[in-house]
Formats: C-alpha cells, sequence, structure tokens
C-alpha cells in the first residue's frame, strides 16, 4: 500500500516539474537559428535588464549561445561606463538612469569570477568587467519568450 502511494506521488511530481518546463516554440527556434549563424568572436552580446531599485544590470552571452543560457550580470566599471550611467531623476527633461531597458548591445569584457550581491533583488550574481559597448539593437523584441510582458519589478527568468 506504502508502496504504491509513493509510485503515484513520484509519478505525479514527474508530470509536475515536466510541466513547468517552457516549450520552445516557433518563434523561440527561429531566433535560436538566427543566434546561431552570429559570427563567432571575442566579444558578447549583452540585454540590458532595466527593474526598480536594482543595480544588475541584464543578461550576457557568448555570441551563437541562445538567451536561455545567459547570465544575469552585475557590471564593473572601473574600465568603462554604461550607456546609461545617468542620474536617477532627469533634469529638464533629458535621459535618466535605465532609460536603455530591453536595449541589445555588443560588449567587451570578461567576466571576474567574482559574486556581487545586490540588495534590492537579494540575488549574489557574477561581475561582467565592461571594456567597450556599442549598441546594435534598440528594440530587439522579446528576450526569453515572445509572450513575457514586462514588469519594472521583476527579474525576467529564462525557461528552466
Amino acid at each position: 500500500m506504502r508502496r504504491g502511494f509513493l509510485l503515484r506521488l513520484g509519478l505525479v511530481v514527474v508530470v509536475g516539474l515536466a510541466g513547468c518546463q517552457a516549450p520552445v516554440g516557433p518563434e523561440v527556434a527561429a531566433r535560436n537559428e538566427v543566434i546561431r549563424g552570429e559570427p563567432a568572436g571575442d566579444y558578447w552580446i549583452g540585454r540590458r535588464v532595466a527593474v526598480e531599485r536594482t543595480r544588475f544590470w541584464g543578461y550576457v552571452r557568448r555570441p551563437r549561445q541562445p538567451w536561455a543560457q545567459a547570465q544575469l550580470v552585475v557590471l564593473n566599471e572601473r574600465e568603462r561606463l554604461a550607456p546609461d550611467r545617468l542620474p536617477e531623476t532627469p533634469g529638464g527633461g533629458g535621459r535618466a538612469f535605465q532609460y536603455d531597458h530591453n536595449r541589445e548591445y555588443r560588449m567587451r569584457g570578461y567576466l571576474s569570477g567574482r559574486q556581487v550581491y545586490d540588495p534590492n533583488s537579494d540575488k549574489i550574481l557574477p561581475e561582467f568587467v565592461l571594456q567597450d559597448i556599442e549598441e546594435v539593437h534598440a528594440r530587439p523584441g522579446w528576450l526569453f519568450h515572445p509572450r513575457e510582458k514586462r514588469d519594472v519589478f521583476g527579474v525576467p527568468q529564462p525557461p528552466r
């Protein structure tokens, strides 16, 4: 009796976990195919993710690597400042910190191996030392899935 219950419980857990995995739809597969065609090189692709009151920068990935494998990082700007290194409240109607949410960049730099704590998101994240940055898309669209919605207080997560 107990063994039958445990088997049924295990089956429910396995089926439940399988249901949590986001399916890769045709839009994701098509974009991943475009990503596989990116030129190889010693650079990173970065996607800015601006979330209220947080200090992480966004996601970075290597060329030809899908966004589902990207890492959420904190930037170390000792060598180069990020484009949005501006006041948090704009003066005179100009741009302000985090104006570049969801823009895509070509970046040079490296993961330092250090972990950085962002107290506002309560996350420990890898540090990316920024050496150079160039905007490549002002409106690249969705990050992980075509139906994701912007939540100014939530961090978009890659599918598991």
